[in-house]
């Protein structure tokens, strides 16, 4: 149990670290609408995408031992569908639905992750539920099952933008299986997108596993061979990858024994590949095994994005303090040499000339003073607002970007920091800028350290339970203080 425990710690901490030190920042800039923990809380989830054809239904009855999704050829069930296990069943009877609830539970319930997805509207909401399933297979994790992918369908035609909805549901995920069928091995519209804008910008590619599933349909092991090159050609031109991922090859023995499949002896290539239907399974239920390593990578990703969008907004208020400091200067100078101007003027007017020194002095430091501020209201406005305008076009030269990690990090952040200079019209408190970039920057550059320092050690701990979730306070890892805050020594 001291795994366990040890796991348990190190979570709460990652927990605590993120609403405490990221949330903060994250949600006063725009960066979540929702507080950063809500995606992590959770339980690991594995997501299924693939054509509405693809067996991702039979394969997830497969997993679960039961008939919990409804299949077919045709497209059966247009909703996505988070499945879970259902705590509350012991009695170990049949594998069984024991519950289900519909999307505004799933999307008002704080205990579940989803409360982002509300700005997908009613449409979606409609077709988004949950099951409770007391199948083992889930009990350190989730299932989300998603409409099976179109090739001629647009938002209007769903009622919702179904690429942003997969985007989010897979930035949440520990696990992406995205399933071909030997039929449409790769070609339909939906799928193209997913898998060259959707899945990249959202996700990482050591989450995503392909699979090439129904190949007990293929009519032999040339048929598959054949099958599993067009796929690996499709994937090619759809990522732009030149090195193919791997495609991991299954099947439903249910499905297959049913039609007969297992008794042909053009099939009997099928007994050859039971290795890679068992290699799957086991990657699904690695999932929770990769939660932690998940949650640091969450950690560091966005606490390298929150740096580079206050590190943006810093570089872009020192430009303008800069801007206004020369304008009062020059401003200043206007006015004195206008002051003196006057002055000198009023000295050569007759009538004014013999007026007392004092009363001349006077009159040009009022002339001097009414010059400085309209250049300070009217001509500073106009010359601030065309100084904004300027920067808002160059973003790219308030930071650099040096390297590829940079640019992807500016690349998620940039159009956010856009939005909050427009907004603030580049008006905000330096200092506190300051205050969070440091205190961003500490969890990014050491805690983010520390957090891999500690699972290492917890990978030295003895394997006694594979599990997620233990029981217990568990041991308090180093890198946190006892009051749950990250050690800022």
């Amino acid at each position: 149990m001291y795994r366990d425990n040890y796991i348990t710690a190190l979570r709460t901490e990652l927990l605590e670290m993120v609403s405490e030190q990221l949330t903060p920042v994250a949600m006063r800039y725009g960066y979540s609408e929702v507080p950063l923990e809500t995606n992590i809380k959770w339980r690991p989830q594995v997501l299924v995408l693939g054509n509405y054809s693809s067996g991702k239904s039979t394969l997830i009855n497969e997993f679960l031992g039961a008939k919990v999704q409804g299949t077919g050829q045709a497209p059966t069930d247009d909703s996505f569908t988070v499945i879970t296990y259902d705590e509350s069943e012991t009695d170990g009877g049949a594998i069984r639905v024991t519950d289900q609830r519909d999307g505004k539970f799933l999307l008002n319930d704080p205990e579940y992750p989803f409360e982002t997805l509300k700005k997908h509207g009613q449409r979606f909401t409609s077709h988004f539920k949950l099951k409770k399933v007391n199948s083992p297979f889930l009990k350190n994790l989730a299932i989300i099952d998603t409409p099976g992918m179109l090739d001629s369908i647009s938002e209007r035609d769903r009622g919702y933008n179904y690429q942003d909805v997969i985007g989010d549901l897979a930035q949440i995920a520990d696990l992406v299986l995205v399933l071909f069928d030997p039929h449409k091995a790769g070609t339909v519209r939906e799928a193209h997108t997913s898998l060259r804008d959707t899945l990249p910008s959202k996700t990482f590619e050591d989450r995503v596993l392909y699979v090439l599933n129904r190949i007990d349909e293929c009519s032999s092991m040339t048929d598959l061979l054949r099958v599993y090159g067009t796929l690996c050609w499709n994937l090619s031109q759809i990522t732009g990858r030149k090195d193919i991922p791997m495609i991991r090859l299954t099947y439903s023995a249910n499905a297959a024994e049913k039609s007969g499949r297992t008794e042909d002896p053009q099939a009997a290539y099928l007994h050859y590949l039971e290795n890679q239907r068992e290699e799957l399974k086991k990657a699904v239920l690695q999932a929770p095994c990769h939660r932690l390593d998940n949650l640091a990578s969450f950690v560091e990703t966005h606490g390298e994005r929150l740096c580079h969008l206050l590190e943006g907004m810093i570089s872009y208020r020192r430009k303008a303090r800069m801007f206004r400091l020369k304008f009062f200067f020059t401003g200043l100078l206007a006015s004195l040499v206008g002051g003196a101007a006057g002055w000198m003027g009023l000295m050569m007017l007759p009538p004014i000339g013999g007026l007392d020194p004092t009363l001349q002095i006077a009159g040009a430091g009022l002339l001097s003073t009414i010059i400085l501020v309209f250049w300070l209201t009217l001509v500073q406005k106009f010359l601030y607002s065309r100084f904004l305008k300027k920067w808002l076009r160059q973003l790219d030269k308030l930071t650099p970007l040096s390297n590829q990690t940079r640019r992807d990090s500016w690349a998620a952040i940039r159009d956010l920091l856009y939005v909050n200079l427009k907004e603030s019209n580049g008006s905000y408190s330096l200092s506190q800028v300051l205050g969070e970039h440091a205190t961003v920057k500490q969890i990014h550059d050491r805690g983010s350290k520390e957090i891999r320092e500690a699972l290492k050690e917890l990978a030295g701990l003895a394997p006694e339970d594979d599990a997620w979730f233990g029981e217990g306070p568990g041991p308090v890892p180093y890198w946190a203080n006892t009051d749950g805050k990250t050690d800022e020594k």
